[in-house]
């Protein structure tokens, strides 16, 4: 089963790649909702001070204006990353004045949707795009599910490593092809064995009643306390069937093939192009206002949920799709990471060290195509895990057999082991089979996963969920207020911050096009590329 993957190994170390996997870099995204001082959503505009959500390269807003995202710029290593994220997290901090972060990625006490700001982006023909594709996910799914948060993780290979890569796999095709195809087998990967970050990292077990908004329980979630409803055996109830995931696929008909970078090219095409009875019923623009960005099974490719995708830089206007097709893919982009509770960062190093190892394994580890009944496997795999990952007695489907999770988590996790070694060597340290011992750790104990240990801290506390996460971010708003920014970087901040509201300005400054034509012309691929 891994005898690819152990020859790809030997031919890296007979070949002295180590090298060209030096430079890889890493960029992270995380999610945090501003919540008031009785942790309530925060219903205040987005700060000033931040700089403008629309186009800060580094604060903005997700689907709330309440829901902060904070972007790293990509690193040489990601310890890098996380110190530069902590950097972000802790100029927000200090600009807030009474407001806090939630620090979990199931959200605070909410009083129904009407307590969910949709995000705001000013005037301009691109702000009110952003708005209005928001507004438009409200009317398909509802506000509530989309303010669950959780951490990106942004990867990509060393340019330099693809030359001498696709020549030690004798092909003889194009680098570009060699690439994309490559970072596509990376993708199915990743995808395969995503379950096994949901059990590892998983660390939403638990939710506040308000969530549901006065709807029953679904089935098999038990009573915590009167505020708390949980899954006794769950890690990660946003990536289950209360989030927004590809559950909506069945409704929905979106089936995208990540066979090929053109597959998937053409099959997202496809759902932002075809019309949808159910959404035209909704209505595009009633009374003058719009409410969607048009009725087809998808607005734009980003309202399609994936654990992962592969992604490219957009210039200007650029579709994803098109940037793609263009110019290949750059990176890719795991989104299954649950907000981790217990570290202000919402992430730890040694979590980082192990996603390291985990896309090396991926890219390094055979990857046939996937079939139809394969990717049936793989989001039911997902979702027992995100529901049940902790039963001893949970089995998922593997090359089309019932195998146990534990079991199944145990020899995978062994199979890395040459991984972490490689790129202990590539940077000359032990990190990488360290954090690889303590993943392996979890896998022997589920006790000890984020997710036990959060409901075992809410009960050895008698404490709710929302009392847990706001105990929490309490800790970490104060681990934030205690640090210190050098001169020079808490200046470059407040610089970016301005230099982002200037931007904007300028681009509401700019009425030569009517929005109706922006948007046709958007939607139909005839904008200028490059236009800011």
């Amino acid at each position: 089963m891994y005898s690819l993957l152990e020859q790809r190994l030997h031919d890296i170390e007979t070949n002295q790649l180590h090298p060209f996997l030096r430079n890889s870099r890493t960029g992270l995204e995380k999610e945090s909702l501003r919540v008031t001082t009785d942790s309530h959503l925060s219903q205040r505009d987005h700060p000033k001070v931040l700089g403008a959500a629309l186009t800060h390269p580094w604060i903005t807003t997700d689907y709330a204006e309440s829901l902060l995202e904070l972007i790293t710029p990509p690193q040489e290593r990601a310890v890098q990353a996380l110190d530069f994220l902590l950097n972000i997290e802790t100029f927000v901090y200090q600009q807030l004045e009474d407001e806090l972060l939630w620090t979990t990625s199931m959200p605070c006490a909410l009083k129904g949707e009407d307590d969910i700001r949709i995000a705001e982006y000013g005037s301009s023909n691109a702000g009110r795009m952003k708005h209005i594709y928001r507004q438009g996910l409200a009317w398909r799914y509802g506000k509530t599910m989309q303010i669950i948060a959780g951490i990106h993780f942004n990867y990509s290979f060393d340019e330099a490593f693809w030359q001498p890569w696709q020549s030690m796999q004798g092909d003889s095709g194009s680098l570009r092809d060699f690439r994309d195809a490559q970072y596509m087998a990376l993708v199915r990967n990743l995808q395969r064995y995503g379950w096994l970050i949901i059990y590892l990292f998983g660390t939403s077990p638990a939710i506040c009643k308000s969530f549901l908004g006065g709807r029953p329980a679904p089935e098999g979630m038990a009573e915590f306390n009167q505020h708390t409803l949980y899954e006794p055996f769950g890690t990660s109830l946003r990536m289950g069937n209360i989030g927004y995931t590809n559950s909506k696929e069945n409704k929905s008909g979106v089936k995208v093939c990540y066979n090929t970078l053109e597959t998937y090219i053409n099959s997202l095409r496809q759902a932002i192009s075809t019309p949808c009875p159910e959404y035209a019923e909704i209505g595009v623009k009633v009374d003058g206002e719009y409410r969607q960005l048009n009725s087809n099974t998808l607005q734009i490719e980003n309202e399609y949920y994936s654990t992962v995708r592969p992604k490219q830089i957009l210039k200007g206007f650029e579709k994803p799709t098109d940037a793609l097709e263009r110019r290949g893919i750059a990176y890719v982009e795991l989104r299954s990471i649950d907000v981790n509770a217990f570290h202000p960062a919402g992430m730890t190093k040694r979590q980082l060290f192990f996603l390291e190892v985990f896309m090396h394994f991926c890219l390094l580890q055979e990857s046939p195509l996937v079939t139809a009944d394969e990717f049936h496997a793989i989001n039911n795999n997902q979702t027992l895990t995100a529901h049940h990952g902790r039963d001893p007695n949970l089995r998922i489907t593997c090359h089309g057999t019932s195998v146990l999770l534990r079991e199944r988590a145990k020899e995978v996790l062994q199979a890395m082991r040459p991984v972490a070694e490689m790129l202990n060597a590539v940077h000359d340290e032990d990190c990488y089979t360290d954090c690889l011992d303590s993943q392996i750790q979890l896998a022997w104990n589920p006790d000890i996963t984020p997710s036990a240990r959060m409901l075992e801290e809410m009960h050895s506390h008698n404490e709710s969920f929302f009392a847990f996460a706001q105990r929490k971010s309490r800790e970490h708003r104060d681990f934030f207020l205690n640090r210190t920014l050098s001169p020079v970087l808490e200046q470059e901040f407040r610089r970016m911050a301005q230099e982002s509201l200037k931007q904007q300005q300028y681009m509401e400054s700019d009425t030569s096009q009517r929005f109706d034509d922006f948007l046709a012309d958007y939607l139909g691929n005839t904008l200028e590329i490059a236009k800011n």
